[in-house]
């Protein structure tokens, strides 16, 4: 298994990169006025911009990595052995892959290119 403090480097990185592309994104949204950033055609319209996909990826990916491995690390708070530190990350890891397939998926459907 990978040393807990990589494991805890890996959250704090993805914690302070999902601050700065968060931000962005706001950025972004601010620069739309509001009523006209809730159309659907404009919605459909920012997946069709590369960039702005690009954005919400990295967003997903990052808040899914530090979110499920700080699930993670709650839930190795409540039980000390190693079955249970195996299974725990086994999980997080598969619900965090799941997650990230799926909403990989709907950016990529939005986008027109899959079904």
């Amino acid at each position: 298994m990978i040393r807990e403090s990589l494991i805890m480097r890996i959250h704090y990185i993805t914690g302070i990169s999902a601050l700065f592309v968060v931000a962005v994104h706001i950025i972004m949204r601010l620069l739309m006025p509001f009523d006209s950033s809730i159309e659907y055609q404009n919605i459909i319209a920012n997946y069709h911009n590369i960039a702005y996909s690009i954005l919400l990826e990295s967003i997903l990916v990052l808040i899914a990595i530090h979110g499920f491995n700080g699930l993670r690390i709650m839930l190795l708070e409540l039980r000390q052995n190693r079955l249970w530190e195996n299974g725990v990350t086994i999980f997080t890891i598969s619900a965090m892959m799941t997650v990230v397939a799926y909403g990989t998926r709907t950016i990529i459907v939005a986008q027109g290119l899959g079904a």
